[in-house]
């Protein structure tokens, strides 16, 4: 990997299937971190379980909730050639994107079994994940792809190219 400068951006001109998944992902995990501080401990569980579904997605494509938005018509920009009936995200090479859910859900997991044996102050940190996913998801800008990329690992979606914004490109044409 060699290192490169830029900024990373994900297209945000539509509602793909990985983008969705994000966004839903950040708002699950921004409910069950309140619902573990405010309510019951053990509700981070459901932190744990995205956690989980993250690395599966990363380790072998298979992504629940990207399916049932498969089914509901939503198109995939990291899907693997050929699908037909089920959804699976390419596990060919460990590009930028696929790292990422490895890294979040590793991430996440352990925040979560740490607050639930040490302090619940690392419920602070997967807020923080969550409400970045829902940035990435919005904006298409996420802190840790940027490092990730600034480290040469390599992007599936199109990075945005001189600061140019799909919406603002499509709106121009």
């Amino acid at each position: 990997m060699a290192l490169r400068s830029g900024v990373y951006m994900v297209p945000i001109d539509r509602w793909y299937i990985e983008r969705t998944v994000w966004l839903i992902a950040g708002v699950v995990l921004l409910t069950f971190t309140a619902l573990a501080l405010w309510v019951q401990p053990l509700l981070v569980l459901g932190v744990i379980v995205t956690g989980l579904a993250s690395i599966t997605v990363a380790l072998t494509g298979f992504c629940m909730v990207g399916n049932i938005l498969y089914r509901l018509g939503f198109k995939p920009k990291l899907g693997r050639t050929g699908m037909s009936r089920w959804y699976f995200m390419q596990t060919d090479a460990w590009y930028l994107e696929r790292r990422i859910y490895l890294a979040v859900g590793i991430n996440i997991s352990v925040a979560s079994v740490l607050s639930l044996v040490w302090t619940p102050w690392f419920l602070a940190f997967t807020a923080f994940v969550g409400g970045a996913m829902v940035w990435f998801a919005s904006t298409g800008f996420c802190i840790m792809a940027n490092g990730l990329y600034w480290l040469g690992a390599e992007p599936r979606l199109s990075p945005l190219r001189n600061g140019e914004c799909p919406v603002e490109r499509t709106a121009a044409a």
